[in-house]
């Protein structure tokens, strides 16, 4: 199958909010309760856009959506802004055919072209899948919350992975990431 990366839109919101509603329903990845609607995942898009983060999706041949990441702020204390948390989600009828994969290296790749000099990711209910994919991307353990959230009548552990991008920590930043201000 041929992937396509290509920036996130409106006219994908229904297809996002859709991989994201499943993902919400019936993993641990995200401690979402509730599916948020497509207003609020519109608006969610909007405001990371707004910064200048990446939000790209993954299509196939005929232009359907296979799965969508994005980078975002980690925290928004000005120290850390070289450091962004990611987030990779994927059509249920999509995973295991490299969707995944491609699309993290995406996000890498234009997340580093930013300035940005790390990157986290947060796992929920320490989703094996998600630790594989990021294992293989190069993220590193960094930690793990024992019985941080709670989902489907059970406590779940969050871990922690990170990984450098460009020249991490071995320089000295000499411009501000590409981010806009807000």
């Amino acid at each position: 199958m041929k992937i396509r990366i290509r920036d996130a839109s409106v006219t994908d919101l229904s297809a996002i909010s859709e991989i994201y509603r499943e993902s919400v329903l019936t993993g641990i990845a995200t401690y979402e309760l509730e599916p948020p609607s497509d207003e609020e995942m519109a608006s969610r898009l909007a405001a990371i856009a707004s910064q200048n983060y990446p939000y790209i999706i993954a299509e196939d041949e005929e232009g359907r959506v296979l799965g969508y990441a994005y980078a975002s702020a980690f925290r928004t204390r000005p120290a850390y802004r070289y450091l962004a948390e990611n987030s990779v989600y994927v059509a249920p009828d999509a995973r295991g055919m490299g969707v995944g994969g491609t699309l993290l290296d995406a996000l890498l790749s234009a997340t580093a072209s930013l300035g940005i000099r790390q990157m986290v990711v947060v796992i929920g209910g320490g989703s094996p899948a998600s630790i594989a994919l990021h294992e293989k991307a190069g993220f590193k353990h960094v930690g793990r919350l024992p019985a941080s959230g709670f989902k489907f009548g059970k406590w779940l552990d969050t871990v922690l992975m990170q990984i450098e991008l460009g020249e991490g920590a071995h320089t000295v930043p000499m411009d501000e990431p590409g981010l806009k201000k807000l």
